[in-house]
C-alpha cells in the first residue's frame, strides 16, 4: 500500500490482514526521493501481488508520486492495482480511534481551502468531496467528529465538537471499508489545477482516443 498524497508519506506490506511492515513520514516535500526506498525496505522489498494507492486528494505532486510508482510496481511485478480516497482512510482512521458515528474529513487543500467529505459510521461518503474556504466548511459540517489535519482549526472556528489530528497513514490500511477501493485509478485531485498541460488536459487526462 502507499499513500503519498498529503504531506505524509507511508508505506505498508499486508499477508491477508497481517502488516508485515510498514513505515510512516510526516516530509512535507521529497515525496519523490523518499517513497521508492521506503518501498524498497519493507519485507521482500515490498513486493506484492496487489497494490493500493492513494488517488488524493492532497498534493498534485504527492498523487502523481505515488501513482506513478505504483503503475511502475504492478507493471514490473504483474500486480493488480486499486486505488482509495485519502478522506476515506482518514475517516477510517477516526472510527478505529474511537469515533462512534458520523466523521466529516478537513483536510489541507490549495489555495487556503480544506477538502472536506463526510462518511456514515460505516464509511459510506455522505456527500460529495468539496474544496471549500474554512469559513464555508465551519458553517456547514455539523458531523460532532471532525478528523484530518485541518479538523482543530475548523472544530475552533464552528466552536463545538471533537478533532482528530490525523494524517492518513498506509498501516491502517485494514481500516478501510471494501467499499472504498476503486480499479479506476486515476487521481482524485479535489479541485481543478492551477495550470493545464498543452491541449488543455489535466495533469493524468489521457489524451483523446488513449485509454
Amino acid at each position: 500500500m502507499i499513500d503519498s498524497a498529503t504531506e505524509a508519506c507511508s508505506v505498508a506490506l499486508f499477508e491477508g490482514e497481517t502488516l508485515l511492515g510498514g513505515e510512516f513520514r510526516v516530509l512535507g516535500r521529497g515525496h519523490a526521493e523518499a517513497l521508492v526506498p521506503m518501498i524498497g525496505a519493507l519485507p521482500e522489498r515490498g513486493k506484492a501481488q496487489r497494490i493500493v494507492v492513494a488517488l488524493g486528494p492532497g498534493s498534485f505532486t504527492g498523487v502523481r508520486v505515488g501513482l506513478a510508482a505504483a503503475r511502475a510496481l504492478a507493471l514490473a511485478w504483474g500486480a493488480q492495482i486499486e486505488g482509495y480516497s485519502t478522506l476515506a482512510l482518514v475517516a477510517a482512521m477516526a472510527r478505529g480511534e474511537g469515533a462512534s458515528g458520523p466523521v466529516a474529513v478537513a483536510m489541507t487543500g490549495g489555495h487556503g481551502e480544506w477538502f472536506t467529505q463526510g462518511f456514515d459510521a460505516s464509511g459510506t461518503p455522505l456527500g460529495e468531496l468539496a474544496s471549500l474556504k474554512p469559513a464555508d466548511a465551519a458553517a456547514t459540517i455539523t458531523a460532532a467528529y471532525v478528523a484530518g489535519n485541518q479538523a482543530e482549526a475548523l472544530i475552533a472556528l464552528r466552536g463545538n465538537g471533537e478533532a482528530m489530528a490525523l494524517l492518513p497513514d498506509a498501516r491502517a490500511f485494514g481500516l478501510l471499508p471494501a467499499a472504498a477501493l476503486t480499479d479506476h485509478v486515476r487521481p482524485l485531485y479535489g479541485r481543478a489545477p492551477d495550470a493545464r498541460l498543452p491541449g488543455g488536459l489535466l495533469p493524468g487526462e489521457a489524451t483523446p482516443g488513449q485509454s
